[in-house]
């Protein structure tokens, strides 16, 4: 008998297509008579909370909490998320038991009426859910109005036609995997838009007692998006990072070495600190950390505290 994995997933439609990208590279790498992973979809938080921005309600942990207690009851064996949306301390019991080959980490410039952001006449609205994308927009176009822009990729799309926003930001990564990428007007240099800590990487949690799923998902793992990963997280982490406070951070793994960058910057993109140190990629977690006890020292000790 094969063995039997349920893998729990929100339910958009990138949600869906990251959890059938898992679940096909299982059943294509043990083989359909070894695994039997059928996905279960579980509305969380973040799904049912549309009318008020994330920083407001809880943050990060509003797309994972309905999941992680599911797992924790042994309701589902795997759970499917963007490694964006995770929390840096997962919940007692719980693990990162693989992370898929990163995908494009840079952000995608969609507009009726422009085609680069610099290209926004003064004074239009730009609309994102995202306080790292909303600053950086700021800092770079402080005449621009931000508005709250929440929803999945196609609810954006949709009140981009309606004439909510002149203008939003959206990951490529999400655009490239439900074939939206011709939406993009342009793609951002990470210079100019710093990518979310993990963007672009797809991550899956197992209990950390659940030895046979855990063995399972082994060999799905991307050892240089991990390492990556791992560095930006414990950037993040250092950071105490919540849905409050604009950060950004970027390693890149080339040759067994590692380049990080780091970002944070006030709501406002009026204040900014960053932060660029290499190293082996060995010590990934170290380096992180490192950085962020620097951009930290940068910013002064009650930096982080006033945008709480």
């Amino acid at each position: 008998m094969p063995a039997s994995l349920p893998i729990g997933t929100r339910g958009s439609p990138l949600a869906l297509w990251q959890a059938e990208h898992v679940r096909d590279r299982l059943t294509a790498h043990h083989g359909p008579e070894q695994v039997a992973a059928a996905l279960h979809v579980i509305k969380t938080s973040g799904d049912q909370i549309l009318d008020k921005p994330l920083a407001d309600v809880g943050g990060k942990g509003l797309f994972t909490k309905e999941i992680d207690e599911a797992q924790l009851r042994g309701d589902i064996a795997l759970a499917v998320h963007s490694m964006k949306d995770l929390p840096t301390q997962l919940p007692d019991g719980l693990c990162i038991a693989a992370v898929l080959p990163r995908a494009d980490v840079r952000d995608a410039f969609l507009s009726p009426v422009a085609a680069s952001l610099s290209d926004l006449p003064e004074g239009a609205v730009v609309g994102t859910s995202s306080l790292r994308r909303a600053a950086q927009v700021k800092r770079a176009r402080p005449d621009l109005r931000v508005v709250d822009f929440r929803g999945n990729v196609q609810t954006r799309l949709r009140k981009l036609a309606e004439g909510v926003a002149d203008a939003t930001l959206l990951a490529k990564a999400g655009l490239d995997r439900l074939d939206l990428t011709d939406k993009a007007a342009s793609i951002l240099a990470v210079d100019e838009m710093l990518p979310a800590v993990a963007q672009g990487a797809i991550g899956v949690v197992a209990r950390e007692q659940d030895v046979l799923a855990r063995d399972l998902m082994r060999p799905l793992n991307d050892v240089a998006t991990e390492t990556a990963v791992t560095c930006e997280r414990a950037f993040l982490a250092q950071l105490d990072g919540s849905c409050r406070t604009p950060i950004a951070g970027l390693a890149e793994v080339a040759g067994g070495a590692i380049r990080f960058r780091g970002l944070i910057l006030s709501p406002d993109g009026a204040e900014w600190h960053d932060v660029e140190l290499s190293g082996p990629g060995a010590d990934a977690d170290a380096i992180g950390r490192q950085a962020g006890e620097d951009v930290r020292g940068r910013a002064g000790p009650d930096f982080l505290d006033r945008l709480e």
